[in-house]
C-alpha cells in the first residue's frame, strides 16, 4: 500500500463494541487474502469485533451491524466472514433487498474462492443461488427477501444485505432461522436510509444499540452527526475508510450536485432526522385524531413544562372523555420572558382539578405566584414520576386511550421526536429532531396527560349489615 497517498478514516465515527479477549480473525483474513486480496486496515479492525469469542467459544456479537457510505467495499468484510463460515461447515442465509445484489455477491464468493484454490460446488439459480464445500459442510445459500423466504429452515448466520431495506414483515420471516444453532449470528450491513428507503429495522437496531437498549449486539458506522458542507473534503476523509484505496477524491467531486441531503446521506453517512425516525410516527398519532369533540366529564387537568434551555413554558390540558379515553390539547408555549401571568389567568378562569409543573428554571416561581392567588398548589414531579409520565404516554398511545383534534404545532412536535435517557435506572424522555421545534409543547401535554390519568374517582364506602 502506498503510504504517500492520502487514506480515509479508518476508524469507525462511532459505535458499540462488546469487551473481548479473544477473536479468531486472523484465520478469516489469512483465508480471504490466499486470494491475492489485500484486506483494508478498517476491515480487519472490523473482523475483530465480528469474529470475536467469549470463554465458551461462541460469538460475543450474536448480532452485529454497520453502516458505510456507498462504494467502500461494506459487502468484502461479509465475503470474509462467509468464506471462513463455509471452511468452518457452518450454514450461512445471504439475503439482499435486490436480486442483482445477492447474485453479484454469489459471484463475489465463487472468484474469491477459485483465486484461494478453495473446492466447492455451486448452484446457479436465479434470487436463489448456492455455494457448498462437500469436505467441510458448509453452505452459503443467496435470496432474495421476502416476507416470507427462509421460513422452516436453519442456519448458523444469516446476513442482512441492503439492511436500509430491511422491513419489519421480513424480519418476523427470516429471525428465527438461527433460533436452533449452537452459536447463532446475524450480521446487518448497509448504508443510512434514504427518505424513499422502505426498511425500518435498521434504524431501530442501530437507535436500539447506541442506547444500551440490546444485549450480545454490537454497531460501528462511518458518518457526520448533522448534515454538512458536501465541499468539505475533510469530512469526505472522515466518512469513507477507502477514499484513497478504492476511489479517489476525484471521483467523490463528480458526484457533488445540488441535492445536498442525498450526498450527506449517500457520501458522508448522515443518518437523517425525519418522520421515519421518529419515537412516535405519523400514522401513530393520526390514529388517535377525532373528527368531532367528544363528550368530556369531569375537570380539566393541567401540564406546564419550563424548556431545558429556559427560553420557553408551555402549557397543555387534558380531561376525561365518556369514552374514557384522555383528550389532550395544547393551550399555548410562550417565552418565558412574556412572565407567567398568561398562565396563572387561565389558572384562575378554567374549572381545574389538578396542576402539574416541571422545569427547574421556572417551576418554584410559578408554585409561589399560584400560592399568592389561592390557587391549588400544584405537583412539582420528582424524576421518578417524570419517567413514569413520558412512559405513560408511550403506552397511552400504543394502547390508543390518549385523544386529540390534530392541532398542528402538536402534531409537528410529537412527530418529530427522539427518546433520550433521563435518570440511572433506562428511564427516557423524549427530544425534539429540529432545534426549532420545542419539545416542552409535547412534555406539557404529556404531563397533563400523566395527571388525569392517574387520578382514580373514589370509591364510594359501602357498608353491609
Amino acid at each position: 500500500m502506498n503510504t504517500s497517498v492520502k487514506l480515509g478514516n479508518q476508524i469507525p465515527t462511532q459505535s458499540v463494541i462488546l469487551p473481548f479477549t479473544k477473536s479468531l480473525y486472523k484465520n478469516a483474513i489469512e483465508n480471504y487474502e490466499k486470494s491475492g486480496r489485500k484486506a483494508q486496515e478498517w476491515q480487519v479492525e472490523l473482523a475483530k469485533d465480528l469474529f470475536a469469542v467469549n470463554d465458551d467459544g461462541l460469538w460475543v456479537h450474536t448480532k452485529f451491524g454497520y453502516s458505510i457510505p456507498r462504494r467502500n467495499g461494506k459487502t468484502e468484510l461479509i465475503v470474509i466472514r462467509e468464506i471462513q463460515g463455509l471452511l468452518n461447515g457452518e450454514q450461512i442465509l445471504h439475503t439482499a433487498h435486490r436480486t442483482t445484489t445477492s447474485h453479484s455477491s454469489w459471484e463475489r464468493v465463487l472468484k474469491l474462492l477459485d483465486k484461494a484454490g478453495i473446492k466447492y460446488k455451486s448452484l446457479k439459480a436465479v434470487g436463489r443461488e448456492r455455494i457448498d464445500i462437500p469436505e467441510t459442510g458448509g453452505r452459503v445459500e443467496f435470496r432474495t427477501r421476502t416476507s416470507t423466504g427462509g421460513l422452516g429452515e436453519g442456519f448458523d448466520l444469516l446476513v442482512i444485505d441492503e439492511a436500509q431495506e430491511y422491513t419489519t414483515d421480513q424480519e418476523s420471516a427470516l429471525k428465527y432461522v438461527v433460533t436452533d444453532s449452537d452459536n447463532p449470528q446475524t450480521i446487518f450491513c448497509g448504508t443510512p436510509p434514504t427518505p424513499l428507503s422502505s426498511g425500518t429495522v435498521f434504524v431501530n437496531f442501530r437507535n436500539s444499540v447506541l442506547e444500551g437498549k440490546t444485549e450480545n449486539a454490537g454497531w460501528a458506522e462511518w458518518s457526520v452527526e448533522d448534515q454538512s458542507d458536501i465541499h468539505d473534503r475533510e469530512l469526505w476523509y472522515k466518512t469513507n475508510p477507502s477514499l484513497g484505496t478504492i476511489f479517489t477524491e476525484r471521483s467523490i467531486q463528480d458526484e457533488v450536485g445540488s441535492d445536498e441531503v442525498d450526498f450527506n446521506i449517500q457520501r458522508l453517512g448522515l443518518w437523517i432526522k425525519y418522520n421515519q425516525k421518529s419515537a412516535i410516527s405519523e400514522n401513530e398519532w393520526n390514529e388517535l385524531k377525532v373528527h368531532s369533540l367528544p363528550v368530556f366529564q369531569g375537570q380539566l387537568y393541567v401540564g406546564i413544562k419550563y424548556g431545558n434551555d429556559g427560553a420557553n413554558v408551555a402549557m397543555s390540558v387534558a380531561v376525561k372523555t365518556l369514552s374514557n379515553h384522555v383528550f389532550v390539547e395544547s393551550i399555548d408555549c410562550q417565552s418565558v420572558r412574556n412572565g407567567n401571568s398568561w398562565i396563572v389567568k387561565f389558572l384562575r378562569s378554567a374549572d381545574i382539578k389538578q396542576v402539574v409543573i416541571d422545569g427547574a428554571s421556572g417551576q418554584n416561581i410559578l408554585a409561589s405566584e399560584m400560592k399568592d392567588f389561592r390557587l391549588k398548589p400544584p405537583i412539582l414531579p420528582t424524576v421518578k414520576e417524570v419517567i413514569n409520565a413520558n412512559s405513560m404516554w408511550e403506552q397511552g398511545i400504543y394502547q390508543q386511550s390518549i385523544c386529540h383534534n390534530d392541532q398542528p404545532s402538536l402534531t409537528l412536535v410529537v412527530t418529530n421526536t427522539a427518546k433520550r435517557n433521563i435518570g440511572s435506572s433506562g428511564g427516557f424522555g423524549y427530544k425534539s429532531q429540529f432545534d426549532d421545534v420545542d419539545i416542552s409543547l409535547m412534555d406539557s401535554a404529556l404531563l397533563a396527560h400523566w395527571a388525569c390519568a392517574n387520578d382514580k374517582p373514589k370509591q364510594k364506602q359501602q357498608v353491609r349489615y
